[in-house]
C-alpha cells in the first residue's frame, strides 16, 4: 500500500509541475488566421497564468518579411499582453510572441492574420 501511495504522490507532483510549466495562450486578438481592418490594429493576448510584460516580446512580421518589435502596453490584468500596430497595409502578417510566465518559463508562438 505504501508503494501505491508514493506512486500516486509522484504522479500528482509530475502533473502539477507540467500544469505550471508554461503560459498557455487562451485567446488572441487578432485571432489566428483572422481578417482585420487596417491600418491600425490592436493586439491582445490572454494567457492561462500571470506573465511578466517587461520580459515579454511582441514582434510583427510584415508581408515582405520585414519585422518590427511592438511596444508592449501595460495591462491591469496580469495574464494579458497588448500592443498597437499602426500603418498596416493589406496583406498577411505574423505576430510572433514570447512571454515569461511567473514561474520563470518562457513560451513562444506565432499567429498569422490578414489585414484587409
Amino acid at each position: 500500500m505504501t508503494k501505491q501511495v508514493l506512486g500516486a504522490m509522484a504522479i500528482s507532483l509530475v502533473v502539477s509541475e507540467l500544469s505550471l510549466a508554461h503560459a498557455v495562450l487562451l485567446e488572441a486578438r487578432p485571432s489566428a488566421n483572422g481578417v482585420v481592418a487596417g491600418p491600425d490594429v490592436t493586439v491582445e493576448l490572454r494567457f492561462n497564468s500571470r506573465i511578466d510584460p517587461a520580459r515579454s516580446r511582441l514582434m510583427l512580421v510584415f508581408p515582405d518579411q520585414r519585422f518590427q518589435l511592438l511596444p508592449v502596453q501595460t495591462s491591469s490584468t496580469p495574464a494579458r499582453l497588448g500592443a498597437r500596430a499602426t500603418g498596416l497595409i493589406a496583406g498577411e502578417y505574423k505576430l510572433r510572441w514570447q512571454v515569461l510566465a511567473s514561474d520563470g518559463h518562457i513560451t513562444r508562438g506565432e499567429i498569422s492574420f490578414h489585414v484587409k
